[in-house]
């Protein structure tokens, strides 16, 4: 099978190049959490990203904190696998603790295009069986979903929770549905779909451009909001349960007034239920 691993992760093809010195998205996000699995040029990104829009620093949060509701909720219903495509560093409230300490038989997988997110990933993880970090391309689904770590630790035949958060945005059309296509067609009936997902419609759009800048100069080669409706798109079949796609900030309460500076929406959605 080619190895996909790592594929599209700029700059970092060659060994030589040292990654503290080029900020990753992943560690962009977890200084925006205020975590700790950083480096100083994704500190400084992070500043620049909060001149540009000033609510990126609670957009984290909130996000961080729709992903804490949506891991309670698949728990709730009986999920006990989690596939976290585009993890970043998981800390600062991550899946496998809020899994792990209600189920202590959880499991879960990251994936993550950043070697050195999941190099800490890895560190973090050292001493728990059930879970385990992965570098690969979410572009290339079947190289995620045949990695000899996702095939040990997940069961293909049994609900997972598929969570996709605040990662799409970062990869262009034509490889994000497809992929996204992919890996909703591998999973199996009673699965769920965890999207949040930068949306295009609200006024921090108009710093779209120096975004897509300022994350030019990362690991990724796009930063972009989508519509609603597009975002939609993500789900494919997948029933999408109430409140549907609402600010993150709202889920799963739900309501539709002021986003109070949020430009991110959230949906969660099972698979043939």
């Amino acid at each position: 099978m080619t190895d996909h691993s790592g594929v599209g992760f700029l700059g970092m093809a060659n060994a030589d190049v040292d990654p503290s010195s080029r900020p990753s998205s992943a560690r962009i996000y977890d200084a925006l959490l205020g975590g700790n699995h950083n480096f100083a040029a994704d500190r400084e990104a992070a500043k620049r990203l909060l001149t540009v829009i000033p609510g990126a620093g609670d957009m984290a949060r909130a996000n961080r904190a729709f992903l804490s509701r949506a891991v309670e909720f698949l728990l709730e219903r009986g999920v006990r696998q989690f596939l976290d495509v585009g993890s970043g560093i998981p800390t600062v409230g991550n899946v496998h603790e809020i899994a792990q300490r209600r189920e202590p038989g959880a499991r879960v997988v990251y994936v993550d295009i950043d070697p050195v997110a999941v190099a800490h990933s890895n560190d973090i993880l050292k001493d728990n069986p059930r879970a385990a970090a992965v570098q690969a391309d979410m572009r290339f689904p079947e190289a995620i979903l045949d990695h000899p770590a996702v095939r040990d630790l997940l069961d293909l035949d049994r609900p997972i929770g598929l969570l996709l958060v605040a990662m799409l945005h970062f990869v262009p059309d034509d490889d994000a549905y497809t992929a996204v296509e992919r890996l909703r067609a591998a999973l199996p009936a009673g699965s769920y779909v965890v999207i949040s997902h930068g949306v295009s419609d609200t006024p921090a759009d108009a710093a779209s451009e120096q975004v897509e800048a300022l994350y030019r100069r990362t690991d990724v080669s796009a930063a972009h909001g989508r519509t609603r409706s597009e975002i939609l798109r993500f789900f494919g079949n997948a029933v999408l349960v109430p409140p549907g796609l609402v600010w993150v900030h709202e889920w799963p309460a739900g309501g539709d007034g002021d986003p109070r500076g949020m430009a991110v929406v959230a949906g969660v959605a099972q698979i043939d239920p």
